[in-house]
């Protein structure tokens, strides 16, 4: 479930990452991010989208990464309209994946756990 949520974000960050005259043409122009100028949104969306995963993957502070996916994904779905007729089914399915990591955390299998276990 994590390497789900997890490869969805950070492929959507690598497309952003490597097509990034196209990323900054759809942040000014399409997308609608509230609360942040328009080429901050696109620099603080893709370095989310490359970074946050990589922490679900890992298991490191499992939680908190899942609460900010899951508001990041809330701020997709809200500033893109055009997800809603297409897409809105994948972002509803990633919500609830992320609410399952923040109530359950990671398991056993994460460097969360390795870190508690010691701490103990």
């Amino acid at each position: 479930m994590h390497l789900y949520v997890a490869d969805a974000f950070f492929r959507a960050g690598l497309l952003k990452f490597q097509n990034w005259d196209t990323t900054l043409y759809l942040f000014e122009n399409d997308y609608q991010v509230p609360f942040l100028p328009w080429e901050l949104a696109a620099y603080l969306g893709t370095a989310a989208e490359l970074i946050l995963p990589v922490f679900l993957v890992l298991g490191l502070a499992t939680r908190l990464v899942a609460v900010k996916l899951f508001f990041f994904n809330i701020v997709a779905v809200v500033s893109y309209p055009v997800i809603w007729q297409g897409g809105f089914y994948d972002h509803k399915l990633w919500g609830v994946m992320l609410l399952v990591s923040v109530i359950y955390g990671q398991g056993k299998f994460s460097l969360d756990s390795l870190i508690f276990k010691q701490k103990s």
